[in-house]
């Protein structure tokens, strides 16, 4: 009689080294899905976080989780101000986003009056003896000597007061310092009034901020001036044409910040 054989049963289900390789394929998951996220970063609260860690914010207001040889020194220095932060609160870090809305509101608004003057200066054909330019240090207007003064005198004419009253009315929507500056070409001056070109760019310049002051009763803090003589062309004093160019009152509506020439 033969003897029955007992068939060992299976185990059913996946191998056991599966488990492991599934908990790993699901970790590298959560590891791109976090770099990911990592990677779709606000730049200005990422350089917020990086200027915090550059003045140890962070390590100033929060303790160490590293144990210190000498707490008791390191209390004492806090308490004494030592290792304080420049900053009391890590709120009085400066908000970015305001300093830039600021900045560009600034800009929009020099934007928008040197369109206006533009157009000004395009409805009265003016563009040959007045030109407006942004530059980085803010809207420039070159006015030249034929529209604002008779030759080596420095009283201002009727056809330039009519284009100051212009930018006058202006200057009123906007808070920004005005500097003027006067210039000459290389003819020297030589008069009882004016001895050389110094005196006479210099007291063009004033003349300008004189009647801006009078006429629109503007704060005396908010201009200054700049007489250069003929030490700052724009044109080789060579011929009649670049001198007449040179002859000529800046007037510089200044960013903010920005500093003067």
């Amino acid at each position: 009689m033969k003897r029955r054989q007992i068939k060992k049963s299976r185990k059913s289900g996946a191998p056991k080294w599966i488990v492991t390789y599934s908990d790993m394929v699901t970790l590298i998951l959560v590891f791109f899905i976090l770099l990911f996220s990592m990677s779709r970063i606000d730049l200005v609260k990422f350089e917020a976080i990086s200027d915090s860690f550059r003045n140890r914010m962070i390590f100033d207001f929060y303790p160490s989780p590293v144990p210190m040889e000498n707490p008791t020194e390191h209390t004492s220095s806090e308490k004494s101000g030592r290792n304080s932060n420049e900053f009391e609160n890590p709120t009085q870090i400066e908000n970015i986003n305001d300093r830039d809305d600021e900045e560009k509101e600034e800009n929009d608004e020099l934007n928008d009056l040197l369109e206006e003057v533009e157009n000004y200066l395009d409805k009265n054909e003016l563009n040959d003896v007045i030109s407006a330019t942004r530059t980085e240090r803010g809207v420039v207007l070159v006015l030249q000597e034929l529209i604002l003064f008779n030759p080596g005198e420095a009283e201002i004419l009727p056809t330039g007061e009519t284009f100051l009253k212009k930018v006058g009315t202006l200057l009123s929507k906007i808070p920004n310092k005005i500097k003027v500056e006067g210039h000459t070409d290389s003819t020297p001056m030589s008069s009882f009034r004016y001895p050389s070109n110094w005196e006479l760019s210099g007291a063009r310049a004033s003349s300008v901020i004189r009647y801006l002051i009078d006429e629109f009763d503007y704060d005396m803090e908010r201009f200054s001036i700049a007489g250069y003589g003929e030490t700052d062309p724009i044109e080789p004093n060579t011929t009649p044409d670049n001198k007449k160019k040179n002859r000529r009152v800046e007037i510089v509506i200044m960013d903010d910040d920005k500093g003067e020439k």
